[in-house]
Order: structure tokens, then C-alpha cells, then sequence
């Protein structure tokens, strides 16, 4: 067997890389149990060691003995040399110590661990059930780095009997609204907020397909992250868009709250094509895509105009005001300008088409159902007189439809030859 030296006789390579340094590091020094693992640490911060390396130790020493921190699969179990096989309580109990044990050695320095083991750590530590402080510090180093973190990692699955859905939306809400806060407070820099707002779009659309997912739910996360955050709304109406094809059963009320989300000036023209050729969009939120795609076209039309007016004062300008510029740069210039406003202005053309026949269309399904309208009231209208007009043919005859009147006299009915005979 070999003999594990103690905590003073720990030398660390401290001029090393830090991977392989943690790694020749663990493999000399043989440590296996945890405690003895723990006194050895105290002894390597003794000494100043710097926090990535101590990081870089506790991750390979975790990664070792939990394969599922390192992103792989269990080993298979030995079956020579080997106690007999443990319960399942006690592999659960032993793992809980283990993270719960890790977690208090980390260095407090919050960037001294990746990101991804501490969102592994903290997925291991909701399976096994750790105690709550150390889920608290867990959630705290990860939203500290959350704009380096992975979708993939943060898919966490939902380990309470509880809640209905797969993966733990109350989980990643929580860590997105301390991420804004340290944001708001200057703890952390603004340029990963744009990159958070991607990630919760990109979350919102892997979850909104889980029937589970409440609608109170999928709109807090969504407006957890700041308007100003995303530069595009289009990842946004996607994940809108997968939970209303998902939750058929939305009320028209519903359907209008949730498109509220979306700001239609910030969809690109590929979005806007779609959405306005969306049926499971309410039509105002339609209507209002149509408008600022037509607001947007307004614009580019705007800024052509200008440049074609500022172009033609440089155009009538004195030679000599710009005789330092040869007149080759010039036309290339001036023809590399005609060729892109050609090829904005047909591209405008192509969007301007588009709007018109969806407008169209919009408006052809309200004549239509205008008119099913009208036809439907005048059709009752007509029922109620036939049945007047039944009630009242006994007693008026120039009410009946058959009857002439007579010529030149406008106005009178044609007697009935047997009533003309019995007068006289």
C-alpha cells in the first residue's frame, strides 16, 4: 500500500501549468479519502498558493472520484478487490458529504473555479439533496459567471415531486435576477447582460415545448432580463412562438398578454415575414408587425432620398473643392453607391410587396366577415316581414304581390271581379 504524506510534506508544483499541475500533483500525493484530502488542501493555501491552481486541484480531485462532474458517464464497477456492493441510500449519503464537503473548501474567489463544474456541482447537489447553504453558495458563484455558462449546463432537470415540469425554471429565474442585480450595481459588466438575454431566449424555447410549463411562469423568466438587453427580439418570438404552437388551448386574452412581450421593431425582416403570416398570433400583434416593417421601409426610403439629394449637391460642386481626390476614386466610389442603393431599394420593393398583400389579405378576411354579417341581419330582417306580411293578407289586398295596378292610375289596386259583381 502506498503511504500518504501528510499535509506539511505536501509539495505542490507551483511553476507548472495548472491542469497538469493539479493532475501530477493528485496522482503523487495518492490522496483518497476525503478528509485526508481536506488537511492536504489547508496545508497547499498555507503555503499561498494562487486560487486558480487550488481550483484547478479541487476540480480534478472531484472530477476524479464523481465522473459525472467531469460531463461523463459512471465507470463500470470492479468486481475483484471490491467490498460488497453498497446500497443505494448509502452512495447517496456519501455523495451529499462529498459535494457538501467540496463545495466548503472552494477558494473565495468566485473565479477560481469554471463555471461549468460549479453548474455541474450544483445539478449533483439538487439530485442528492444537499443542505441549503451550500445550494445558496453554489447558485451565488454561478450567477456571478452566468454569461459564460452553456445552455447545455443549464438545463438542469426539476428533482422536486412537486413541481410538473422537466427542468427547473424556478432555478435558472433565480440565478438570472441575481446576475441583473449584481448588473445593476455595477458588480458586473454590462456586455454580459447581451449575452445572458441570449441565453434565457435560447432556455425559453427548449422549455416552452413542456405542456407543465405555466404561462405566469414562462412570462416572468422572459421579462427577468432587461428590454434594452436584447439587440434582437427574434429569439424571443421564437420561444413565444414554440409555446403557443405547444399550449393550443391559450384563451384569445392570453395569447394577447404573451405577444405584449415581443417589441416589433426589433424583429428582423425575416421574422417580420413570418410573424405576419403567423395564424397563432393575435391580429393586433399582426397588425402592429405590419406597421413597423412599413415605419422601417419608410425610413430606408427617407435615407435614399437624402443620400441621392446630398449626391447631387457633391455632384454640382466646384471641381476644384475636391481636386485632391483622382476622378477614378471618385466614380468607383459613386458606382459602388448606385450598385448598393440598387440593391436596397429592390430589396425594399420585395418587403413593400410583401406587406401589401398581407395588408391585403387582412383586410379581405374583414370585408368577408362583414359581410357574413350583413347578409345574416338582413336574412332575419326578411324572416320577421314574410311573417308580418303573413299576418296581414287577410285583411289588405293590394298587400298581395300578384295584384297590378291598374294603368295610368298609379297607386290603386285592381278590384276582384267577384266583389265588382256582388256590389252591383
Amino acid at each position: 500500500m502506498s503511504h500518504q504524506p501528510s499535509p506539511d510534506s505536501a509539495t505542490f508544483p507551483v511553476d507548472r501549468p495548472t491542469s497538469l499541475a493539479a493532475k501530477w500533483w493528485l496522482d503523487d500525493a495518492c490522496i483518497v479519502d476525503i478528509d485526508h484530502f481536506v488537511k492536504t488542501l489547508s496545508g497547499v493555501k498555507a503555503k499561498g498558493v494562487r486560487p486558480d491552481l487550488i481550483g484547478s486541484i479541487i476540480t480534478h480531485y472531484a472530477c476524479k472520484w464523481i465522473p459525472e462532474l467531469a460531463g461523463e458517464s459512471p465507470p463500470p464497477v470492479a468486481t475483484d478487490h471490491q467490498s460488497p456492493k453498497q446500497s443505494a441510500t448509502t452512495s447517496w449519503l456519501k455523495k451529499r458529504f462529498f459535494i457538501e464537503t467540496i463545495v466548503s473548501v472552494l477558494p473565495p474567489e468566485k473565479e477560481a473555479v469554471p463555471c461549468t463544474f460549479v453548474l455541474r456541482l450544483l445539478k449533483t447537489a439538487h439530485m442528492v439533496g444537499v443542505d441549503s447553504n451550500y445550494r445558496e453558495e453554489l447558485e451565488k458563484r454561478v450567477a456571478w459567471r452566468l454569461d459564460q455558462a452553456t445552455l447545455k449546463e443549464l438545463m438542469i432537470p426539476s428533482f422536486s415531486h412537486v413541481r410538473g415540469t422537466l427542468l427547473d425554471v424556478e432555478l435558472m429565474l433565480r440565478l438570472v435576477k441575481r446576475f441583473v442585480e449584481m448588473d445593476l450595481e455595477g458588480l458586473r459588466s454590462g456586455a454580459g447582460m447581451f449575452k445572458v438575454a441570449m441565453l434565457v431566449d435560447a432556455y425559453l424555447a427548449e422549455v416552452a415545448v413542456d405542456l407543465e410549463l405555466a404561462l405566469p411562469e414562462f412570462m416572468e423568466l422572459a421579462g427577468a432580463v432587461p428590454a434594452q438587453a436584447r439587440a434582437s427580439d427574434d429569439g424571443l418570438y421564437r420561444a413565444i412562438d414554440t409555446y403557443l404552437k405547444t399550449h393550443v388551448n391559450m384563451t384569445k386574452q392570453e395569447r394577447m398578454m404573451l405577444c405584449k412581450l415581443i417589441d416589433s421593431q426589433k424583429l428582423s425582416t425575416e421574422a417580420s415575414i413570418h410573424a405576419s403570416q403567423n395564424e397563432r398570433l393575435p391580429v393586433r400583434s399582426v397588425i402592429q408587425v405590419l406597421f413597423s416593417e412599413q415605419a422601417k421601409l419608410q425610413s430606408h426610403i427617407d435615407m435614399s432620398r437624402s443620400f441621392n439629394t446630398s449626391k447631387s449637391l457633391i455632384l454640382g460642386m466646384d471641381p476644384h473643392d475636391w481636386c485632391h481626390h483622382s476622378s477614378r476614386d471618385i466614380m468607383t466610389l459613386q458606382q459602388m453607391e448606385i450598385k448598393k442603393l440598387k440593391e436596397n431599394m429592390t430589396r425594399l420593393e420585395r418587403q413593400c410587396h410583401l406587406m401589401q398583400m398581407q395588408i391585403g389579405k387582412l383586410s379581405e378576411k374583414k370585408k368577408r366577415f362583414f359581410s357574413w354579417k350583413k347578409l345574416a341581419m338582413s336574412t332575419s330582417l326578411r324572416g320577421m316581414s314574410m311573417e308580418e306580411r303573413g299576418e296581414d293578407q287577410s285583411f289588405d289586398s293590394c298587400s298581395i304581390g300578384k295584384q297590378t295596378p291598374l294603368k295610368g292610375k298609379p297607386g290603386r289596386c285592381k278590384t276582384p271581379k267577384t266583389w265588382r259583381q256582388s256590389k252591383s
